[in-house]
């Protein structure tokens, strides 16, 4: 057992006990977890397999059973799916957060690309692309492993969710929080930092929402320009690609959290380690987050659809547009056709091959026959621009 709580700790592995009243950063795995409070291990992914025998322990000792290898191979993977999966002893959650701009992707890329899946990396755009917030739409797996007193959570190399949560939590210490407050403001079980971790997840997406719908109208106005030109129909289609990822995306989030929501519903009160009374208030706050990120995730999913009716009626609307103003064109050409129409008719029967015809020997019969065809061209604009068939805007 001493040889085993001796293994190194990886320097991306944290330890960090929570208690009702504080929490406190462990340089090597306790012993066993506060009576009041459980143990959070998060450790970067390039690690975990230097870290697994370490966490196994953990597990084992801490949580009381060590996890499946079938679960490691889950953790260990960038581009596993959103994902619910249990055993008797601990829940595992697979979670697909968005990436943040600059993070590392292509090594998962190259691996999906090799596995046949959909890269869920979007490549790099070109300058001046109209559409490059849909090129934001990449995603990285977040792997939990929620015990009774226990949570591993692996993440993405520079994944800020931990830090960030770490962070706030330290800072409602400094500020001194009254009892109350603080033990409100921190999670109460592994399941509960869980859930708000991959809610702040989902209201990332809420977030992208605005920049998405932003691009794609600026799109849409360029697009009903009569000045339109070289329009980039790749970008196009690759915001409708990136739609459907997102789709997809949430889709299998909505399904993980949906299962783990029928799981927490159906999870007995022993396993809350309280009081009858609190362990049903722990449940149930457990379950009302649980519904919150779930309609969350239904909301990102629903604007992606709407996003997706709208880059399609765009296009519709686009070539709508250049019909339309292809038809004006040709009613002003057959206006025009129309007003020398006439004009044509004087100069062919003046023009035929008659020995004697009117006018041929008048002196002044030219100006008279371009005096009336001048005439009647104007008469016919003039007719014309009251029908407003010379009118472009028509």
């Amino acid at each position: 057992m001493a040889d085993t709580l001796t293994l190194p700790v990886p320097d991306s592995m944290k330890i960090i006990e929570f208690t009702a009243g504080s929490l406190r950063f462990a340089d090597n795995l306790p012993e066993a977890p506060p009576a009041d409070g459980f143990v959070w291990v998060y450790l970067d992914r390039a690690q975990l397999e230097q870290a697994m025998p370490l966490l196994q322990h953990a597990a084992q000792t801490l949580g009381g059973s060590q996890m499946l290898d079938l679960h490691g191979l889950d953790l260990s993977l960038d581009i596993h799916p959103s994902n619910y999966d249990y055993t008797s002893v601990y829940d595992l959650i697979v979670f697909r957060r968005l990436a943040m701009p600059g993070e590392q992707g292509e090594e998962a890329e190259l691996r999906a690309d090799a596995a046949g899946a959909p890269a869920l990396q979007a490549r790099p755009t070109q300058a001046g692309n109209r559409l490059a917030a849909f090129d934001r739409i990449r995603s990285q797996a977040v792997g939990f492993v929620i015990f009774d007193r226990l949570l591993i959570s692996v993440h993405p190399p520079g994944c800020p969710t931990a830090r960030s949560f770490v962070k706030r939590f330290l800072a409602d210490i400094q500020q001194g929080l009254d009892t109350a407050t603080a033990r409100s403001r921190r999670p109460s079980s592994p399941a509960d930092l869980v859930l708000r971790m991959i809610n702040g997840m989902v209201d990332s997406y809420l977030e992208l929402r605005r920049d998405l719908t932003a691009e794609l109208e600026r799109w849409q106005v360029h697009l009903l320009r009569n000045d339109a030109r070289n329009t980039d129909w790749n970008a196009l289609m690759n915001a409708r690609s990136q739609l459907h990822l997102l789709e997809d995306l949430c889709e299998e989030q909505l399904d993980a959290m949906q299962e783990w929501l029928d799981s927490l519903r159906e999870q007995p009160l022993e396993s809350f380690h309280a009081q009858p009374a609190q362990a049903q208030e722990q449940r149930d706050m457990l379950v009302a987050r649980a519904r919150d990120v779930v309609e969350h995730i239904e909301r990102v999913m629903q604007h992606a659809r709407r996003l997706q009716h709208s880059a399609e009626t765009v296009v519709q609307i686009h070539f709508s547009a250049q019909g339309n103003r292809t038809n004006d064109i040709m009613r002003v050409l057959t206006t025009l056709t129309a007003i020398f129409l006439p004009l044509n008719l004087i100069a062919g029967v003046f023009g035929m091959n008659f020995r004697e015809m009117p006018l041929l020997d008048w002196r002044i019969g030219f100006w008279v026959a371009t005096g009336a065809m001048a005439m009647i061209a104007l008469l016919l604009s003039l007719w014309f621009w009251r029908k407003r068939y010379l009118d472009s805007d028509r």
